[in-house]
């Protein structure tokens, strides 16, 4: 069997993307990661090439985070090089706001366990359920308590996190 990886490609890379996004937190790098997964796709032809996708592409973000924590430990991050535009830029308090909810948001997802968290992503990408147990190795029958129990552990963390957001605030 071939697969048409065009067609695949057409059909899922906005999904892939917004996947990665979700995992490293910055859209031009969830991009090069969702080329990579493309590149390596190239020389295989698995039975479902979504799933397979984004199995590849999940481990590729893990790798990828494992490799930040590595650059943390050795180097010194600079801030402040931000070179915006005044007349493009959103209002502070606008950017400070989207911000805040957007960290909120990363730490609660955060906070969950590797597989809570790579399930919600994946059922968030657009996967079905038994793709969703192909990428991870779980059973079709376990997806879907997996994910009640996810997104209720995401709500809880959420809620948690800006309880004391607001105390601290």
């Amino acid at each position: 069997m071939t697969v048409n990886w065009e067609e695949v490609y057409r059909r899922d890379y906005g999904d892939l993307v917004r996947f990665l996004h979700r995992m490293v937190w910055d859209v031009d790098r969830a991009r090069d990661l969702a080329q990579e997964t493309f590149a390596r796709a190239l020389a295989h032809t698995p039975d479902n090439p979504r799933a397979w996708l984004f199995r590849v592409a999940g481990n590729l973000a893990k790798d990828e985070a494992r490799m930040v924590i590595r650059r943390r430990e050795h180097l010194v991050l600079l801030k402040g090089d931000a070179d915006a535009n005044p007349k493009s830029a959103p209002a502070p308090d606008e950017e400070l706001d989207r911000r805040e909810r957007s960290d909120l948001l990363r730490e609660a997802l955060d906070s969950l366990s590797e597989r809570d968290r790579e399930v919600l992503l994946l059922w968030n990408a657009g996967l079905d359920y038994s793709e969703i147990a192909h990428t991870t190795g779980l059973a079709v029958g376990a997806i879907g308590t997996t994910l009640a129990r996810a997104r209720k552990r995401l709500v809880n963390a959420h809620e948690d996190l800006e309880k004391r957001h607001v105390a601290r605030g």
